[in-house]
């Protein structure tokens, strides 16, 4: 039924926002010894996981919308399957800016509503286009974790360990949306994702 339905989702939505994520796999990097970080090293660290943390709040919204509208039962599969991935993304950059201290994005309830727009209309337009809008967004958000990779302090083995395993995971992701049929989203689109995508990440770092 519909009204089932509204209500999964809307649980979903706020598990996602306010409840502490779960994780299936360890989080990397557990086993390595906590660096010495000054000050200021803790400060970035902390704002690059804050703004790793509203990506994968974003990313969450994104998958939920594209899965609600897909029309095809194993692309609708594959989403959720890399939502789920995305949910230890989630609990990963969580505990590790709650062991350096810090705290997620206040404005999470806002990057979520936005994404989730997001993922109705690219589902709306179809799969191949649906497909193309997550292979892109996954494309970006692993050029976004290499640079991350290096802002990261070289000794900050912990932190780094979680980063190189999201970038592998949204690599993958990547790639199996190529593979269901992805279409290539064209450029002004593109810019247009790379645009938000920098008006996120610079207010999340911050707030």
């Amino acid at each position: 039924m519909f009204s089932d339905r509204f209500i999964a989702e809307f649980d979903k939505a706020l598990r996602t926002v306010f409840a502490p994520a779960t994780t299936w796999r360890a989080m990397p990097g557990t086993d390595l010894p906590e660096a010495e970080l000054s000050p200021e090293e803790r400060r970035r660290v902390i704002g690059l996981m804050r703004v790793n943390h509203c990506g994968e709040v974003c990313a969450q919204a994104l998958y939920q919308g594209q899965a609600l509208t897909s029309r095809d039962p194993s692309i609708r599969q594959a989403l959720e399957q890399a939502g789920r991935e995305e949910t230890e993304h989630l609990a990963w950059t969580e505990r590790r800016m709650a062991e350096l201290g810090g705290r997620k994005s206040l404005l999470n309830p806002l990057w979520y509503a936005g994404s989730l727009t997001l993922g109705v209309v690219a589902g709306k337009l179809g799969d191949a286009w649906n497909l193309g809008f997550l292979a892109e967004t996954e494309r970006q958000v692993g050029a976004h974790l290499d640079s991350h990779l290096g802002k990261l302090p070289v000794q900050d083995s912990r932190s780094r360990a979680i980063v190189e395993q999201m970038k592998t995971d949204e690599a993958s992701h990547a790639d199996t949306a190529v593979h269901l049929g992805a279409r290539e989203l064209p450029a002004p689109v593109k810019g247009a994702m790379r645009l938000m995508s920098k008006v996120m990440t610079g207010t999340a770092y911050h707030v």
